[in-house]
């Protein structure tokens, strides 16, 4: 009887490997189909088969798995957001040529372009910051102005908080529109930019699998203009009628965008409004499903692989307590050297990972996103409080150093 396999599009350095290790527990053989492997390097340490294939070519995909397919018995297709979720609609295309179950391919690329998104969300009267779409610089510093200070400029396509700032004076706004559109910002589509109300308040992120939101989180972010976590913890400190709120609004957006098939998570911002919606992701978010799974006791990427492959999920809670992570994040760019305390942080009772993702003598140049964290701290316990004790005393323990980069001489 032919083995049966789980395609993966692309990969991911933080649930790639989730993925590849659910995938073998369930029975099945993972083989992830990317543009070039060799980055994702769990691959070989995972002992998992990969392939090189254009990821942008739809054909060249077809081709791939009619071709796995004389060997395997293929029950299952899904991908990681990497550079884009654009993949997702990759998926829901070949999902449909080979009648496998998944995620609706027009739903998500309205999904992934931010300003069709929003437009949808609006008509549906989903509370959302004020927004403009803009093509070039005039653009942006007329719909900021119309908007009015501070503002996020954001490019209309993307993840990670890749291209996203905060932008409190004009001159930022013109600055970051020039970076935007000059050339060395990297667009995985054609350049179009949204200019957004900065909604202030507190963030959380609803995590949802079908039309059931699982869990809500909330998450610190580093220092502004950029927006990469620090700290995530679930679940949320909400008052019940706070979380039915974000639950009913996260609904909302389902129905508005066509979604409701496999993974989503919605992020939101507490504002003087209540939650108004950031951003809809038709994906599971990184580096948050181990936090899940500490919490209630749901493993979302077991759940999620068997929706991919026809089987039933169990989303039920099986326990309740509070997880949180910190995100490390260098403050400097330069040569990260030594790294120190690993192991004590590990030994702290209540610590269920330190990892970093860098090794030492690896140069580090920030880039203002998520590609910015070198590793994280994951601790969990009975009570809040407790566990953001127990996570601090960990970090407490850790420390690297990172050299600058020589001075070019003037």
């Amino acid at each position: 009887m032919a083995k049966r396999a789980l395609i993966l599009i692309q990969g991911s350095k933080l649930n790639g490997p989730l993925y590849v290790r659910a995938a073998q527990r369930l029975g099945l053989h993972p083989i992830t189909l990317a543009t070039d492997p060799a980055q994702y390097d769990y691959l070989a340490a995972e002992g998992s088969e990969a392939i090189r294939v254009d990821t942008n070519d739809l054909e060249a995909l077809i081709r791939e798995c009619s071709r796995l397919r004389l060997t395997y018995d293929i029950v299952g297709i899904t991908g990681f957001p990497n550079p884009g979720e654009s993949v997702f609609v990759t998926v829901g295309k070949l999902c449909r040529h080979f009648d496998l179950p998944g995620p609706d391919p027009e739903s998500i690329e309205q999904c992934c372009d931010k300003f069709a998104q929003r437009q949808l969300l609006a008509q549906a009267g989903v509370p959302m910051p004020a927004y403009r779409s803009a093509a070039n610089a005039k653009e942006v510093e007329g719909a900021a102005a119309e908007i009015g200070l501070p503002v996020i400029v954001k490019p209309a396509v993307g993840n990670g908080s890749s291209g996203v700032r905060l932008c409190r004076t004009a001159d930022e706004v013109a600055n970051h529109a020039k970076h935007l559109l000059g050339g060395t910002y990297v667009w995985q589509s054609a350049p179009r930019i949204l200019v957004e109300e900065f909604a202030q308040g507190s963030y959380y992120g609803a995590n949802i699998m079908g039309n059931e939101v699982i869990a809500v989180g909330t998450g610190v972010f580093g220092p502004p203009p950029h927006f990469v976590f620090c700290e995530y913890l679930f679940p949320a400190p909400l008052a019940d009628q706070e979380h039915a709120r974000i639950v009913d609004v996260s609904l909302s957006c389902l129905q508005a965008l066509g979604l409701g098939w496999g993974a989503t998570n919605i992020e939101f911002r507490w504002t003087r409004r209540g939650p108004v919606v950031i951003e809809v992701n038709p994906r599971l978010a990184s580096g948050e499903s181990e936090l899940v799974q500490l919490a209630y006791g749901i493993d979302l990427i077991d759940e999620h692989i068997k929706l991919v492959i026809g089987e039933e999920c169990d989303l039920r809670a099986r326990h309740s307590r509070t997880a949180a992570a910190r995100f490390l994040v260098p403050d400097r760019d330069g040569i990260l050297d030594q790294i120190e305390g690993t192991s004590r942080a590990a030994a702290v009772p209540g610590i269920v990972d330190v990892r970093f993702y860098v090794a030492p003598n690896t140069p580090v140049v920030r880039k203002g996103d998520s590609r910015d964290w070198i590793g994280h701290v994951i601790a969990a316990s009975t009570t809040p409080a407790q566990t953001k004790a127990i996570l601090q005393r960990a970090v407490d323990l850790i420390s690297w150093s990172i050299t600058p980069f020589p001075a070019l001489d003037e």
